[in-house]
């Protein structure tokens, strides 16, 4: 079959918005439960609803939340952590109300006919990375306390689940509180804790504490981290060894506790850990006492390995996936969300025994011909301060067309939220949506981001709406300067943090001719005095403590210099978003519309930080296609 000539970005393409929302579910923390499987779809369907879902062995998969509930929790905004199950049972945060519910699960064919009974007290509180205590028959995890003025309490309570009025409050007096782990035996207990104003990837402390038979802690301990050090993911061996992740010599290693000193069991540059937005995070677990799985990422791309802390051998599983995540482990059983560029996220399960790599729920179940997808290329580039930085580079693909060979693509420069985070090669559909109609896409890992070492993370310290906007800016004129897109027709977008690195780099640049930015921040001053207390002094380490930091936060505001701004935008913004308020895109908007110049402003009265619903996501993608089509003139 002949290829169709026709312009960059002008390509009919199979990629559609219907298909990428159409059975597309988010996956979200795997566990086990004896023989049975459970995991967290998020269904963009089912208006962004989280549904616990149960695997038998059998192979039944059976939805254990009621239509009426949603598996989320609010604490520090992000959630994560929101479930946890125990012989049979679910415990689970529900949306609407904050409170802990509890089901029977394993006892009822169809558990969704059977409404969950609260086991919290009504009120203003929040609940996240539950822990079943079953030798003392409690529930364990973290309390986010909004029932008083000021800034909200965060604790580590015990909730008897024979009498849920009786609750015990474990550990207080930190700003912030996660990963509670007890010991095989339940003598022990771990956990990790910060204070403003560091983020947990900044500065965490891990504790240890002796836990007594009425259930509270004695001889509470210290024994890693601090003001410099990141903590993730502390968690006990089979024989009660206290395993951890930290970056204490950069970069996240695998560490453990033995005879009161801190090993560490593999020495490598390579990141084992995460950035802990979100709680419930886990890149290792046990296979036995002597061999755990883990999951590394090095220039971008994951691995999945074995690792017997003795002889210090890793072995790396051979797969095809380069991002894996949430790895859970069971006897010889290893759980895990896992993608590629060419194959969706997925929760996989690899069977040691059998050496059986098998996918149990794929987050779409759609047929793409590999001919449509653009495979992402890893790159660096020279950028400020004679350092480089990282992206993957997504060329145009279409099996069925091809541009002229005088002609450009344009470009789509993506920069990621967080800031601390990163982007990765996982199949994307958004980005597919873009390089199959014939758009060139940079997905920059800009300094700051994570999986390249804590020194990298650092970048961005002092220097946000610097670094991360020379990043993006030197990425794109280095794909310009090689021959590979139009540099007149270049634009950037951006979710959160990264509509601000957008705003500021069309505002203090050139470089680009049009952006799109979705829930991003224009005024850093108003970010810092109306935001939710996680990230409330977040811009201490990022801009300067403020107020004494003013004058930075005035100078890197992209609201306060629309003059220098005379290119068009897009604007999408939750109504309801608690994290950026829409304030923020309604002063740029109205700014730039008294300056005349070409901007859209698309908000969702029923959104918050992110969108979840389906025809929002769908109109949204649209919209921003749309709007390049006429600001580049492709067509015409």
């Amino acid at each position: 079959m002949s290829l169709s000539v026709a312009p960059y970005g002008s390509w009919q393409s199979a990629i559609t918005t219907d298909l990428i929302i159409k059975g597309a579910v988010g996956l979200a923390s795997p566990a086990w439960d004896g023989d049975d499987i459970y995991w967290i779809e998020g269904r963009p369907s089912e208006g962004g609803r989280n549904v616990i879902v149960r695997l038998t062995p059998k192979g039944d998969r059976i939805d254990c939340t009621p239509a009426a509930f949603n598996t989320r929790t609010r604490v520090h905004e992000y959630g994560g952590g929101a479930y946890t199950v125990s012989e049979g049972t679910v415990y689970f945060s529900n949306f609407a109300d904050g409170r802990i519910y509890r089901q029977a699960i394993a006892s009822v064919a169809q558990p969704t006919e059977i409404l969950p009974e609260p086991i919290t007290p009504e009120g203003n509180f929040r609940y996240a990375d539950l822990l079943i205590d079953t030798r003392r028959g409690r529930l364990i995890c973290v309390r986010e306390d909004h029932s008083q003025s000021g800034e909200p309490v965060n604790t580590l309570i015990s909730l008897n689940l024979n009498n849920p009025e009786d609750i015990q409050i474990l550990a207080t007096g930190a700003d912030f509180y996660a990963s509670p782990n007890l010991s095989k035996d339940g003598s022990r207990l771990c956990w990790i804790c910060w204070y403003h104003p560091n983020m947990p990837w900044d500065g965490t402390e891990l504790w240890v504490a002796e836990v007594t038979e009425d259930g509270t802690l004695d001889q509470q301990k210290r024994v890693a981290g601090g003001v410099e050090e990141s903590i993730f993911q502390p968690q006990w061996s089979p024989d009660g060894t206290l395993y951890f992740v930290s970056d204490r010599a950069n970069w996240w290693n695998l560490y453990r506790v033995r005879d009161q000193k801190i090993e560490p069991l593999f020495p490598l540059p390579a990141e084992f850990g995460l950035p802990q937005w979100v709680f419930g995070m886990s890149t290792f677990g046990f296979i036995s006492q002597r061999r755990l799985c883990c999951a590394y990422t090095q220039n971008g791309i994951w691995s999945l390995a074995t690792l017997d802390p003795e002889t210090q051998q890793l072995r790396s599983f051979d797969v095809s996936y380069t991002y894996i995540s949430s790895v859970t482990v069971q006897n010889n059983s290893i759980l895990m969300l896992a993608s590629s560029a060419t194959e969706p996220t997925a929760l996989v399960e690899l069977d040691l025994n059998a050496g059986e790599m098998n996918v149990l729920r794929s987050s779409t179940e759609i047929d793409l011909d590999p001919g449509y997808l653009s495979v992402p290329e890893p790159i660096e580039f020279p950028t400020e301060n004679d350092q480089t930085a990282y992206g993957f580079f997504y060329p145009p693909q279409n099996k069925d067309y091809v541009a002229s060979e005088t002609e450009k693509p344009p470009l789509l420069v993506k920069s990621h939220g967080g800031p601390t985070a990163a982007t990765s090669s996982s199949l994307n559909l958004k980005i597919q949506y873009w390089t199959s109609r014939g758009f060139a896409v940079l997905d920059v890992n800009y300094g700051g981001s994570t999986g390249y070492g804590r020194d990298y993370r650092q970048r961005l310290q002092g220097n946000w709406g610097i670094v991360d906007v020379a990043d993006c800016v030197n990425g794109a004129k280095f794909l310009a300067a090689q021959g590979l897109v139009d540099g007149d027709r270049m634009a950037i977008a951006g979710g959160s943090a990264g509509g601000y690195t957008t705003l500021c780099a069309l505002t203090f640049h050139d470089v680009f001719k049009a952006g799109a930015s979705y829930y991003g921040v224009s005024d850093l001053e108003a970010l810092a005095t109306d935001t939710h207390k996680f990230e409330s002094r977040y811009l201490d380490g990022l801009i300067a403590p403020y107020p004494e930091g003013r004058d930075l936060y005035i100078a890197r505001s992209p609201i306060h210099h629309s003059d220098r701004l005379n290119c068009p935008i897009i604007f999408f913004q939750g109504l309801e978003d608690k994290v950026v308020p829409p304030n923020q895109a309604e002063k740029m908007v109205q700014v730039l519309q008294a300056k005349g110049l070409t901007v859209e402003y698309v908000t969702f009265a029923d959104e918050q930080h992110g969108f979840r619903k389906a025809e929002n996501i769908q109109k949204a993608l649209e919209d921003e296609f749309q709007f390049y089509i006429r600001v580049f003139g492709i067509g015409n």
